[in-house]
């Protein structure tokens, strides 16, 4: 049987061409609201590099680059995703502050202890071997270093909880098939949802690959999530 990453591979590559156009319109435009709050708990580590792992088509990467971070590298499995990403990067004239890389989360391409803070946005619920991708990212940050995760949650209060439901189940499958042609990626965004390990499952995850200082923080009525966790100081 086939695992999770070569079919999330192809979905993604298949939706790389409009995912941002995507992206602004399923979540009218929250997810970059998301992805400065991000952008503040990096900040705060004053980092000189970066790590931004499932970068997609590099927006965070970029904001990174563009709040002053010195060196951001993204890394992505889905190189049409990469494409688009290195497009934008051009286009801010950023090429020598941001490189963007293939590269698979549970198998980083880089030695022990190269950079101060890690990245993950919308990403890790795509994880074939969450414990590993987890200890990966351990692994390459220093001593001290940050791990900031973005991530869907699901909202238990009413109505935003059923109203989120029926979004999900009837609304954007088929806004993002009409959007990108593809039927099955945004039908798989929901079911990732409903079975990612959310809040205080997630931040045992985290415990267990060796983060410390471990919080979340769940934004707009819980419909994502923000995770943090430090690697010990040595």
């Amino acid at each position: 049987m086939e695992g999770k990453k070569p079919h999330i591979e192809r979905m993604f590559d298949s939706i790389a061409p409009r995912y941002d156009v995507l992206n602004r319109v399923l979540s009218g435009g929250v997810d970059q609201q998301w992805r400065r709050i991000v952008m503040k708990e990096v900040l705060e580590a004053r980092p000189d590099r970066l790590l931004d792992v499932a970068t997609g088509t590099a927006d965070l990467a970029l904001m990174a680059a563009r709040k002053g971070v010195p060196k951001v590298i993204g890394v992505d499995i889905a190189n049409q995703m990469l494409e688009v990403g290195r497009v934008k990067v051009t286009k801010a004239d950023l090429d020598d502050r941001v490189e963007l890389l293939n590269g698979d989360a549970e198998k980083l391409p880089f030695s022990d202890q190269q950079f101060d803070v890690a990245t993950v946005a919308f990403g890790v619920r795509n994880f074939e071997d969450l414990a590993a991708g987890l200890q990966q990212i351990h692994r390459v940050l220093r001593p001290g270093g940050k791990l900031v995760v973005l991530e869907f949650s699901r909202p238990t209060a009413f109505p935003v909880k059923q109203l989120y439901a029926f979004y999900n189940r009837y609304v954007l499958p088929v806004i993002g098939r009409l959007v990108s042609g593809d039927s099955g990626a945004y039908t798989y965004l929901p079911e990732s949802i409903a079975v990612f390990p959310e809040g205080d499952a997630f931040l045992d995850w985290m415990k267990e690959a060796g983060f410390v200082g471990r919080r979340a923080r769940r934004l707009t009525f819980g419909i994502a999530s923000v995770y943090v966790g430090l690697r010990a100081a040595e």
